[in-house]
């Protein structure tokens, strides 16, 4: 079952949600508003590699905005830091960001009971398209669950501002 917006509202209070910063303007009829923070990261290698390390480049969003390039994928955070120990959430771009043909979250919606931190935010623009920090960029929905719970202790716990891809971590414990 999904979390209608006066129940966000309710965890939030009762200690099951934990939205900081918290808006009850940014509470929908069944999700919560996030807002894009001020960093983002690129890739600043020509071929990314997946079982090795990537070096990024950071850049700073200033009140001015930042102009997206449709060749280039961004990392970009929320302001808010989100997490819960008994729901699942899932993050998906605004419908109004997408109708500017801003992509964000394609492949990584869901996230894991008991993670708790900034979401990293896969951003792709069709077009040239000037992004704001501190804009409404997504909403996250929260799903109640069913069965024992084992708590998100990963690579990404706790996770502030960008964080690019460790996948290759993955590849180091394989036999």
């Amino acid at each position: 079952m999904i979390l209608t917006g006066p129940e966000i509202t309710k965890s939030m209070a009762n200690g099951r949600l934990h939205i900081s910063p918290f808006s009850s303007e940014q509470v929908n009829p069944n999700s919560y508003n996030v807002c894009l923070g001020d960093t983002l990261l690129t890739y600043s290698e020509d071929v990314i590699d997946a079982y090795h390390p990537n070096p990024t480049r950071e850049i700073k969003i200033d009140e001015s905005g930042y102009v997206l390039r449709p060749d280039e994928l961004y990392l970009g955070h929320t302001i808010e830091e989100v997490g819960s120990d008994f729901y699942v959430p899932l993050l998906f771009g605004r419908s109004s960001v997408g109708r500017l043909g801003l992509f964000v979250e394609i492949t990584a919606p869901i996230g894991d009971i008991g993670f708790h931190g900034q979401w990293t935010l896969m951003l792709s623009s069709v077009r040239p398209l000037r992004i704001y920090p501190g804009m409404k960029i997504g909403q996250i929905m929260f799903f109640d669950t069913i069965g024992e719970i084992d708590l998100y202790s990963g690579k990404y716990q706790g996770a502030v501002g960008p964080q690019e891809s460790r996948y290759w971590r993955d590849k180091l414990r394989q036999p």
